[in-house]
C-alpha cells in the first residue's frame, strides 16, 4: 500500500515562498519518479516539477527557475520549494508517484493560494 502525504500549502502574497513537502510510504520512492502537479479552477491537472529516482529533475516552463523539486531518500521525503510566486501559480498541488512496478499514485493535494 503507497500513500502520499502532502503538507505545506497555503496563502502567500505575491513574490513570497512556500515549501511543499510529501512524504511517500512503501517502496515506491526508491524506485520511482516522484513529482508535483497542480491543477486551477477549470484548468487540467499539469506537471509542474518531477525528479527521477537518480536525481535528474524537468520543470514547466513556467515555474522554472522559480521553484526547485529535491527528494531526501533518508526520509522517503519529497520536497517542492515554491519562490517569487505569482497569482498565477494558485492552485491545488498534488504529489505524484509513478514507477514502471507499483504504478502511480497521487497524494489527496494541498491548496496554494498566491494573493496579488
Amino acid at each position: 500500500q503507497v500513500q502520499l502525504v502532502e503538507s505545506g500549502g497555503g496563502l502567500v502574497q505575491a513574490g513570497g515562498s512556500l515549501r511543499l513537502s510529501c512524504a511517500a510510504s512503501g517502496s515506491i520512492f526508491s524506485r520511482g519518479a516522484m513529482g508535483w502537479y497542480r491543477q486551477a479552477p477549470g484548468k487540467q491537472r499539469e506537471l509542474v516539477a518531477r525528479i527521477t529516482s537518480g536525481g535528474s529533475t524537468n520543470y514547466a516552463d513556467s515555474v522554472r527557475g522559480r521553484f526547485t523539486i529535491s527528494r531526501d531518500n533518508a526520509e522517503n521525503t519529497v520536497y517542492l520549494q515554491m519562490n517569487s510566486l505569482k497569482p498565477e501559480d494558485t492552485a491545488v498541488y498534488y504529489c505524484n508517484a509513478l514507477s514502471s512496478v507499483y504504478g502511480q499514485y497521487w497524494g489527496q493535494g494541498t491548496q496554494v493560494t498566491v494573493s496579488s
